[in-house]
C-alpha cells in the first residue's frame, strides 16, 4: 500500500538516486519556516509523520509486518499502529480531555498489542493506515484551534500537570525516535536508506 503522493520514488527516476526523494519533491519542505512556538512544534511533528510515511512507501503487507530481530516485535506496521495509539492517547484522551475514549491497540491484546497485532495481512495494514490518518487529522484539527498562548496551559497525566508544550515536545521526540527505527527497518527490507 503506497502512502505517498509523490510518484517519483524509484532511484532511477530521481536526480539524486542516493536520496529518498529529490529535495524539490520532499513533502516535508512544504511546512518550512514556522513562526512561533506552536508552529515550530507542529512543523517538526508533521515532518516526522511524513518521514514515517516515506519509510513505508511502496511496501506490501509482508514487508510492513516484517520484524527486526528476534525476540523484538518491532516492525514498520507496528510503528504505524503504535504512533496512531500515541496520537490518540495524547491528543484526544489527554489534550482534548476525552479519557472516556477507549485506548487503541491495547484492550485484550495487552500493552504491546500495537506491535504484537502487526501481522502480514493487507486488511490489518489498511486499517492501521486509516487509523493513523484519522488520528493525525484529528490532532491537526485540534492544533489549528490553538495559539502560542495555549502552550503553557496544563493537562493532567496520572496526577501530574504537564504543559501542552511538553506534550508536543514528547510527541516530536516519540516520532523522531521511531523514525530512526524506521530507517533501520526499511534498510533491512530493501536497502533504502537515509534522508
Amino acid at each position: 500500500m503506497s502512502v505517498m503522493t509523490d510518484p517519483v520514488t524509484t532511484p532511477e527516476a530521481r536526480r539524486f538516486p542516493d536520496m529518498w526523494v529529490d529535495p524539490e519533491a520532499d513533502p516535508r519542505e512544504r511546512w518550512a519556516d514556522p513562526v512561533g512556538e506552536l508552529q515550530t512544534h507542529w512543523f517538526y511533528l508533521k515532518s516526522y509523520r511524513a518521514t514515517i510515511a516515506m519509510k513505508c512507501d511502496g511496501l506490501d503487507a509482508e514487508q510492513m509486518a516484517r520484524r527486526s530481530v528476534p525476540p523484538s516485535t518491532l516492525s514498520l506496521l507496528g510503528l504505524v499502529r503504535h504512533l496512531a495509539k500515541v496520537e490518540h492517547t495524547w491528543f484526544r484522551r489527554r489534550l482534548q480531555g476525552q479519557p472516556h475514549l477507549p485506548p487503541l491497540y491495547t484492550a485484550d491484546g495487552g500493552p504491546d498489542a500495537d506491535f504484537d497485532g502487526a501481522v502480514a495481512d493487507p486488511a490489518v495494514v489498511a486499517e492501521a493506515w486509516a487509523t493513523w490518518r484519522r488520528e493525525t487529522e484529528a490532532a491537526d484539527a485540534w492544533l489549528a484551534t490553538q495559539t502560542d498562548a495555549d502552550m503553557g496551559r496544563t493537562v493532567e497525566r496520572e496526577g501530574e500537570l504537564l504543559p501542552v508544550r511538553d506534550v508536543l515536545e514528547h510527541l516530536v521526540e516519540e516520532y523522531a525516535r521511531h523514525a530512526g527505527h524506521a530507517d533501520l527497518l526499511r534498510e533491512c527490507i530493501d536497502g533504502r536508506t537515509g534522508q
